[in-house]
């Protein structure tokens, strides 16, 4: 009979992977028990490279500070860039700010507006997303990168799938998001029907703070509930 051969260290790697369950629960147990006493709110997704000074920064900042002013509160990443605004806002106008931080090797840190029992760390990008969908009763996502796209494309999904409940998905920046859905229109729908046209209802588009509590507040009374801050 033929001896089986592993790479060198491969019963290392396979031992080492089975204690990371250990590891893996201990972050669920960690979110689940300080997520469960903040109670839901909404999340904020977007870029971690956004500076200040940017247009997106100083708009996801003024929705942040809607968003706690109309008793709601606020999650994000918890790094900087538009993160870092929406715990801004949060914070500036008295509202509940939370940061589901992530340690990455050239963008990521805590941003200051964090509240500091609200502020938690992950070593594992799903459960980090876990928490995010779970605990958001609504998510606005600012423009981004790949990050900022995966998070998008896994609340639709959920969404889509009943996983969750449909909560509104708030797309900020028309300039940004607009060829996304032109996309999503003319090839996943007509050319090639991946979609229904009633996925579309998922999401809103907008340009203002304005309009996204409007979304937000329409979602709430037509569903009967409230904010529970």
């Amino acid at each position: 009979m033929r001896k089986e051969l592993h790479p060198k260290g491969w019963n290392e790697k396979k031992t080492n992977d089975s204690w990371a369950i250990f590891k893996i629960m201990g972050e669920f147990v960690n979110g689940f028990e300080k997520m469960s006493k903040i109670g839901p709110c909404v999340s904020i997704f977007g870029s971690a490279r956004t500076k200040p000074d940017h247009k997106y920064y100083k708009l996801a900042e003024k929705v942040a500070g809607k968003i706690v002013e109309h008793g709601y509160g606020v999650i994000t990443g918890g790094g900087p860039g538009i993160m870092e605004a929406g715990n801004k806002g949060a914070h500036l106008s008295g509202g509940t700010s939370v940061g589901l931080n992530i340690d990455l090797p050239f963008e990521q840190h805590d941003n200051p507006y964090i509240d500091n029992d609200k502020s938690l760390d992950f070593d594992y990008f799903f459960v980090r997303k876990v928490m995010f969908v779970k605990y958001s009763q609504g998510f606005v996502v600012m423009p981004g990168g790949f990050g900022t796209l995966d998070e998008l494309f896994e609340a639709m999904t959920l969404i889509q799938t009943h996983k969750i409940g449909k909560f509104p998905i708030i797309l900020v920046g028309t300039d940004f998001w607009s060829g996304l859905l032109d996309w999503i229109k003319s090839t996943l729908l007509d050319t090639f029907e991946n979609i229904s046209v009633k996925d579309l209802d998922l999401i809103h588009l907008v340009d203002t703070e304005d309009e996204v509590i409007d979304i937000l507040d329409a979602f709430y009374n037509e569903s009967g509930l409230s904010p529970n801050f």
